[in-house]
């Protein structure tokens, strides 16, 4: 009888240290499944929330900024944990299947730890690290294209915009200034900001999309700015503001007449066959938008020339620009006046004080009829001295010669861009 008992006692024995040993096993999984799923959440939800043809809320973009730059060490941690959890689990599981959750999990986890290394948008958009230049002479790009103009000095690039459409920012160096020419085919806004903050120079890269928008990323800080804005919106120099260089969207015939010593961005050539299409504009157009531009009778990707000045902006139709050819009017306490150049397409825009934005003395401008001698140099005439102008801003002929007005920055972006980050702006009509 006594040996009955002694046997019935070893048999709940074992059956409690089996129970034991499932339950520890089905603990095991349950804590790698879940340092797994962390894991994937430090990679999903940035993806998500950071992407094209969605709007972003400031909420949800902060927290998957945050998921991203925290995301390395939070699936590191996960990795460790899940790794160490199967070390000392192993030998209590007994079961395939078990063993076979656990392997999947930890693998999982790995997984998303080194995806949370990788910066999607440099994959899909590479960037250009050490850009190179032809001489504006040799440069093999059509006439009609599109270029980013930057002069600094005497020294004066060109950035074809069906290049930049593909690397979106170039870190560059012009007449000694640390510059980033930035375009985003999405909102169609090409813009160049100084990379020097507080006597340190950045290092930009593409981060992401808001609301239609680029988000770039300083290698420097880590910190996110808005492309069209040049606002620090995520980390440690959160409020900085970058300073603007002026720059022209040009064709690039009529660059190289007014730059014929300057340099052009040579296409790199690994990626030069996934630059833009001729047709990009087209192609673009076509893409829905993430804002709602409906209450204002405009559609969401007509295209703008955007003016800001004395702290007010005004919004442009680029048709409208074009089918006028010369606009004169007032922004802000600002006189200004927009110019179509010789090429017909391009576009520019200056403060009408000759002589620097106090001089009290506003030119008043009509356009010089097509056709003449020297119109495509001569653009428009001013009528207090019937000086003539060019497209450069500068009087040629005249009581004035050699007078230039201040340019001022004219952005071509899509409405709902430019609605977005200026909802106070007004809309030229005629």
């Amino acid at each position: 009888m006594a040996q009955v008992d002694q046997k019935n006692h070893l048999d709940q024995t074992d059956l409690c240290s089996a129970k034991t040993a499932i339950s520890a096993a089905k603990a095991a999984l349950l804590a790698v499944a879940f340092c797994a799923s962390v894991s994937v959440l430090c990679v999903a939800v940035p993806t998500y929330v950071i992407r094209p043809f969605r709007p972003q809320g400031a909420r949800e973009l902060a927290l998957a900024l945050a998921l991203r730059q925290s995301g390395p060490l939070i699936a590191g941690v996960c990795t460790a944990l899940a790794v160490l959890i199967v070390a000392l689990a192993w030998q209590r599981v007994s079961t395939r299947a078990v063993r076979i959750g656990l392997i999947a999990s930890v693998a999982l986890v790995c997984a998303a730890a080194v995806l949370t290394h990788v910066n999607i948008f440099e994959h899909m958009f590479h960037p250009y690290d050490s850009p190179a230049f032809d001489a504006a002479s040799a440069a093999s790009i059509e006439p009609d294209d599109m270029v980013m103009a930057v002069r600094v000095g005497t020294d004066s690039r060109a950035y074809p915009i069906r290049a930049m459409g593909y690397h979106h920012i170039v870190n560059d160096t012009v007449g000694g200034v640390p510059i980033a020419a930035t375009y985003c085919t999405l909102c169609h806004t090409g813009l160049v900001w100084k990379r020097i903050v507080d006597g340190r120079t950045l290092r930009f890269r593409l981060a992401g999309i808001n609301n239609g928008n680029a988000l770039m990323r300083d290698e420097q800080s880590g910190t996110i700015w808005q492309q069209t804005t040049g606002l620090a919106i995520f980390g440690p120099l959160k409020g900085t503001q970058l300073e603007q260089l002026h720059n022209d969207e040009l064709t690039f015939a009529l660059w190289r007449r007014e730059q014929p010593t300057g340099l052009v961005l040579r296409p790199e050539a690994e990626f030069a066959s996934e630059y833009e299409s001729k047709q990009w504009e087209q192609h673009i157009a076509k893409y829905r938008s993430v804002i709602d531009t409906s209450r204002t009778g405009i559609a969401p990707r007509e295209l703008m020339i955007g003016v800001g000045t004395s702290g007010t902006s005004k919004a442009y139709p680029l048709q409208l620009v074009l089918g006028e050819k010369m606009i004169q009017d007032r922004v802000g306490d600002d006189r200004v006046l927009l110019l179509v150049g010789p090429d017909n397409i391009s576009i520019r825009a200056f403060r009408t004080q000759a002589g620097g934005a106090n001089t009290q003395n506003s030119r008043t401008f009509i356009r010089q009829a097509d056709g003449g001698a020297h119109s495509s140099e001569r653009l428009v005439i001013d009528t207090e001295t019937g000086s003539a102008w060019n497209f450069q801003g500068c009087a040629v002929a005249g009581k004035l010669t050699g007078l230039c007005l201040e340019p001022i920055d004219a952005t071509k972006d899509y409405w709902f861009d430019w609605l977005n980050y200026h909802p106070s702006t007004t809309v030229y009509r005629n």
